[in-house]
């Protein structure tokens, strides 16, 4: 009689099952400004996660049309993931593809999780500014955000787990598309 820890196979399945879920995320970014918080970002969670994502020369599509461009980011990028992770730098919230990224992650249902850098701009009175598309859907409570200094494996998994389970009700994505950077 095999037992289910004298069978391989099973046992194999089992430790499979136990396994903490490894999330796919896209990483969502200012590519001339922010890149080595990219870098850094995808070497601390690279084992993390099943895949981080740094597509930028392949989002330079070479089309005027919104809609093809917003149909390659929803296919090519965001598709098969299940929580955009958005790093928030200087100049994040003037970027058109930061904007449409955010767009096709709520499109997707998928959840949104803000990082802000280091480098990120306040106001006078402390506050942070962010993509506007993303303050949208933090007021709702859809998005979660935390700051770069706080970051670590515990903190960006919950907030990722947070947010894909976040209902999809407090979405709000009706603001029009970004159409320029600045």
């Amino acid at each position: 009689m095999s037992g289910l820890f004298g069978d391989p196979k099973r046992t194999g399945l089992l430790n499979a099952l136990l396994q903490p879920v490894r999330r796919k995320i896209f990483v969502s970014y200012h590519h001339g400004k922010d890149q080595g918080y990219y870098d850094a970002f995808s070497r601390i969670f690279h084992d993390q996660y099943e895949a981080v994502y740094d597509n930028s020369l392949e989002r330079r599509i070479d089309s005027d049309d919104v809609h093809y461009v917003m149909q390659r980011i929803r296919d090519n990028h965001i598709t098969n993931t299940s929580c955009t992770v958005l790093l928030i730098g200087a100049a994040s919230h003037d970027r058109k593809y930061v904007d449409w990224e955010i767009k096709a992650t709520l499109d997707k249902e998928h959840g949104l999780v803000g990082v802000i850098l280091p480098t990120h701009q306040k106001l006078f009175d402390g506050k942070v500014i962010v993509p506007d598309r993303f303050h949208d859907n933090v007021t709702t409570g859809y998005a979660g955000w935390l700051y770069w200094d706080g970051l670590n494996i515990q903190s960006l998994t919950q907030h990722v787990n947070a947010a894909v389970v976040a209902p999809k009700s407090l979405i709000n994505n009706s603001r029009a598309m970004r159409q320029r950077n600045g």
